[in-house]
């Protein structure tokens, strides 16, 4: 009888106890989002400590690949606040148009997003205005998809100098929107 004591007393303590550290935790610094969508609105940039001279920032006839390293800036000034980077290749070429090797790589470091998105050009069109399709995410953006619209801005100084404004509207499955 006494074991049936010490088990029951034993159990009742180890339920209280996690009761009480589930209510007095501190709360996780984790933003949950109600709704499992997010927009937000970017500009993709030329990085100011880099020359331009061996990269373009438009595929020309002739280029085989667009090759694209830039700087996620939070405006279009050339004094906006870094929040990241953009890197990948497009290959603009007909035949490679539906390739799974067209895809840009969003890197986001802020206090409020950390992770990556995995964005595919589906088709590229040499237009003002491209829509890509989110593929996939990291960190804060996991299993994150939906639509980038890049658009070029008319503050064009050349072409490799060329901002790039970013819409992205992204979704997340089973409300798994987790932010840092």
């Amino acid at each position: 009888m006494l074991s049936r004591i010490i088990f029951f007393t034993a159990v009742t303590l180890a339920t209280i106890a996690v009761i009480v550290l589930a209510l007095v935790s501190p709360v996780s610094h984790n933003k949950i989002h109600s709704r499992p969508w997010l927009d937000l609105s970017l500009y993709i940039q030329q990085p100011q400590n880099i020359t331009t001279s061996n990269t373009h920032a438009v595929p020309r006839e002739d280029a085989g690949a667009f090759v694209f390293h830039r700087v996620l800036t939070e405006g279009p000034e050339n004094t906006s606040k870094v929040v990241g980077k953009a890197q990948g290749f497009i290959i603009p070429v007909e035949q490679f148009q539906q390739s799974e090797f067209n895809v840009l790589y969003l890197t986001f470091d802020t206090p409020d997003h950390s992770g990556s998105l995995s964005v595919q050009a589906i088709k590229v069109g040499h237009k003002d205005r491209e829509e890509f399709k989110v593929v996939g995410g990291t960190g804060s953006f996991a299993f994150a998809h939906g639509v980038a619209v890049f658009t070029q801005t008319d503050e064009q100084k050349s072409d490799e100098a060329i901002t790039y404004h970013v819409k992205l509207q992204l979704e997340f499955p089973n409300h798994s929107t987790k932010l840092l």
